[in-house]
C-alpha cells in the first residue's frame, strides 16, 4: 500500500539510512541516470542517483555508484534516462470540496499532477455539520494515498447569525479541541472574517488566540491595502488574496506569506499574473513566497494542478528551481514540515516527481511507491483508490432540510414608486457591487424590468432545517438565456442558491437539489439540462475522481450554453458575505463594508 505519512524517525531508523548511504547496506530501490533539482540551493545537479530505503531518501550519489557497490539488481533499478527528479509539490492553500470529490478521490489527480502534500482547509463541510464534519473530512484523508494536512476551520460561520444560518458554529473552545485532537492539524485556515478582526471582534481574535498559544501558523484572506496594518497585528501570517504588485509588496514587508494563486485563466482563480510582479518589477526575494492552487472544480483539478502553477511561475519570469522551489520547498518551511518533505535531502520522505525540461510530470513517487508512470496512475495506485477509500456515514447523505414553503421570487411592491437593489456582476474578478434602479410605474410582472436591465432573479434558501429562511435578490450582467440554476454549494454557510428567469424552474431546480440531497444543476421548461450530484454533505461526489471530473466537463459546457457569464464557482461565492461588496444570504441582502443588511426594496 503506498505510504501516506513518514514513520518518525527513530535511533534504529537513522542507524539504518547512515548504514545505506554509506554503502554498509543496499538501498531498496535506486533511481539512476538523473538530474536532481535541488530546492536547498536552486540548481539542477547533473549525473545523479538516489538511493531510497524504507520510503526515505538515504543518500544522492553520482550516477553509477551503486552499480559499482553492490551486484547488479535489476529489480531495484529505474533509469530516469536523464529526466529531472525533484521534490513532490506541496499545495500550501486548498479547498477539497472545492473539487467535489473526497479527499480519497483527490489523491488520483493531485497525484498524476506532482502534488503530494496538500494542506486543506475543510471550512466547507463544516460549515454544514461543524466539528463531526470536519472529523469525518479528516477519517476520510487518513485512508488517502496522499499526504494531507488541514488547517482547521477559523471562521464558521462567516459572519454572525444576523447575517446568514450555517449549519456549523466553530467557536474558539471547539477550534482548540480539534488541534489537540488530530495531529495533522498544523494551523488556523484562512480567517475570512478580516474585517472583524481588523475591528478587533473578541471571537474572532479568540480563535486566533487558541492557534497563537501552540505556536501554529495563522492562514489569512484579507482585500484591500488599508487593512494590511490590523490584520498583521493580529496574528495573521499568511494569505493567497494577494491580487496585484502595490498590494502584494505591502503584505510582504508586512511580514505575511505570500501564496501566489495561479487557476484557469477564465476564472478569478489566476491572480498570478500580476501579484508576481512584486517579484519581476519590485525585486522581491522568493523566500517568503509561496504557489497554491485554491480552488479547483473537479475539471480543472486534472488540467489545472499545482504542476500548471509552477509551470506559470516559470513563464512569467522565474527560473525553474525558483519556481519549483515556490511550490515544494517554501511551502515546507511554512509549516515547519522541511525536515520531512520539500527537497530531496538525506532522509526526507522519497516523495518524488520525474519532470522534464518544461517541467511536465511524467512519473510520481510517494513514499518510494510508484503512484504515477508515463502521466498514468499504476495499478497499485488505482486498487488503492478502488478498494481503500473512506465511506462516509448514512448522516452526511442527509443535510438538505428545506422549508416545506418557499416563495421563489419576490411580490412586488404595491408602490407607483420605489427603488430595486441589485447585485452587478463585473468580471473577470468575483467581486460584486451595489446598483439601485430606478422604477416610476406601476408594474404588472417582473419580466420587463429583467429584460431592460439585464437582470435575472435571485434567491437564497437555508438548507440546514434552523429556521426556514429565504431571501429574494436580483443578479446583473448574469446573462442567464433560459430557465434555472441552483446549486446546494453557496459558500460558506452552504444555503442553496437559485437563480433563475422564472418561478417554475426555480423551484423545479430546488426540488431536483433536495431530492438528489445536494449538487448543481440547470433546469429549462420544467426539465433537467444538466447536473453533477453532491449527496455528501451537499457538497461532494462519491465517485472516483475522473468520473466526477468527467461530469462537471459536461456540466461546464451546459453552464456556457445557459449565456451564464460568472463562472458557477464564482456563482457558488455569491452568499459570501467576507467578499466585497455586495451579496446575499439568507437572511437578505448584505453590505460587506458596513456588514448589515440592506433592503430589497426602498420606498
Amino acid at each position: 500500500m503506498i505510504n501516506r505519512f513518514s514513520v518518525p524517525l527513530l535511533s534504529e531508523s537513522t542507524i539504518h539510512l547512515a548504514n545505506v548511504a554509506s554503502a554498509n547496506k543496499e538501498p531498496d530501490k535506486v533511481l539512476f541516470n538523473a538530474r536532481i533539482l535541488s530546492t536547498y540551493s536552486d540548481r539542477i545537479l547533473e549525473n545523479k542517483e538516489i538511493w531510497i530505503s524504507k520510503g526515505r531518501i538515504a543518500c544522492i550519489k553520482p550516477t553509477g555508484t551503486y552499480q559499482k557497490k553492490f551486484s547488479f539488481d535489476k529489480s531495484k533499478i529505474y533509469d530516469a534516462k536523464n529526466n529531472i527528479l525533484a521534490p513532490g509539490l506541496i499545495d500550501p492553500h486548498m479547498h477539497i470540496e472545492s473539487s467535489m470529490m473526497t479527499g480519497c478521490a483527490y489523491a488520483e489527480a493531485a497525484l498524476l499532477n506532482g502534488t503530494t502534500t496538500i494542506f486543506c482547509d475543510s471550512h466547507e463541510i463544516g460549515n454544514v455539520c461543524d466539528v463531526e464534519g470536519i472529523e469525518w473530512m479528516l477519517q476520510d484523508c487518513r485512508e488517502a494515498p496522499l499526504s494531507i494536512f488541514l488547517t482547521v476551520p477559523s471562521t464558521i460561520p462567516a459572519t454572525n447569525d444576523k447575517l446568514e444560518t450555517a449549519g456549523g458554529d466553530l467557536t474558539a473552545k471547539k477550534t482548540a479541541m480539534l488541534f489537540d485532537n488530530w495531529p495533522e492539524i498544523l494551523g488556523l485556515g484562512e480567517k475570512m472574517d478580516f474585517v472583524s478582526v481588523c475591528n478587533g471582534d473578541e471571537r474572532s481574535h479568540s480563535i486566533i488566540a487558541e492557534t497563537l498559544k501552540r505556536n501554529l501558523p495563522v492562514s489569512g484572506h484579507v482585500f484591500g491595502r488599508e487593512f494590511v496594518a490590523a490584520y498583521a497585528a493580529s496574528g495573521v501570517t499568511d494569505t493567497h488574496e494577494a491580487e496585484e504588485k502595490l498590494f502584494t509588496n505591502d503584505l510582504l514587508d508586512s511580514g505575511l506569506w505570500i501564496f501566489l494563486r495561479g487557476g484557469n485563466p477564465k476564472t478569478p482563480w489566476n491572480s498570478m499574473k500580476e501579484a508576481i510582479k512584486v517579484i519581476t518589477e519590485f525585486d522581491a526575494s522568493t523566500k517568503r513566497i509561496c504557489l497554491c492552487t485554491d480552488d479547483r472544480d473537479a475539471d480543472d483539478l486534472f488540467n489545472f494542478g499545482l504542476d500548471w502553477v509552477v509551470r506559470q511561475a516559470n513563464k512569467l519570469g522565474l527560473g525553474k528551481s525558483s519556481s519549483w522551489s515556490m511550490g515544494s520547498l517554501h511551502p515546507a518551511t511554512r509549516y515547519n514540515i522541511d525536515n520531512e518533505y520539500g527537497a530531496l535531502g538525506h532522509s526526507r520522505r522519497a516523495d518524488i516527481i520525474m519532470i522534464d525540461d518544461n517541467l511536465e510530470i511524467f512519473n510520481t513517487w510517494i513514499g518510494g511507491a510508484l503512484a504515477v508512470e508515463d502521466k498514468k496512475v499504476t495499478s497499485e495506485l488505482d486498487k488503492q483508490l478502488t478498494n481503500n477509500r473512506y465511506k462516509y456515514p448514512s448522516r452526511a447523505y442527509n443535510t438538505v432540510i428545506l422549508p416545506k414553503e418557499i416563495e421563489y421570487i419576490p411580490k412586488i411592491p404595491d408602490k407607483p414608486k420605489f427603488k430595486m437593489n441589485v447585485i452587478k456582476t463585473e468580471l473577470p474578478g468575483i467581486m460584486t457591487f451595489q446598483e439601485t434602479i430606478n422604477i416610476n410605474s406601476h408594474l404588472s410582472d417582473w419580466n420587463k424590468i429583467l429584460e431592460n436591465h439585464n437582470l435575472c432573479h435571485l434567491a437564497v434558501i437555508e438548507r440546514h432545517g434552523k429556521n426556514g429562511e429565504y431571501a429574494h435578490g436580483f443578479l446583473k450582467n448574469f446573462n442567464l438565456k433560459f430557465g434555472a440554476v441552483a446549486s446546494s454549494v453557496g459558500h460558506d454557510a452552504h444555503n442553496i442558491i437559485v437563480a433563475g428567469l422564472n418561478e417554475i424552474d426555480m423551484k423545479i431546480a430546488v426540488d431536483i437539489i433536495n431530492d438528489f440531497q445536494g449538487g448543481i444543476v440547470i433546469v429549462n421548461k420544467g426539465k433537467l439540462i444538466s447536473s453533477v450530484k453532491l449527496p455528501i454533505a451537499g457538497l461532494l461526489s462519491d465517485k472516483k475522481a475522473s468520473d466526477v471530473a468527467e461530469e462537471n466537463k459536461v456540466f461546464k459546457k451546459h453552464w456556457n450554453n445557459a449565456g451564464c457569464t460568472l463562472a458557477y464557482m464564482g456563482f457558488n461565492l455569491l452568499p459570501l458575505s467576507v467578499i466585497p461588496n455586495f451579496r446575499i444570504t439568507n437572511k437578505g441582502l448584505v453590505d460587506v463594508n458596513t456588514m448589515k443588511i440592506i433592503p430589497l426594496f426602498e420606498y
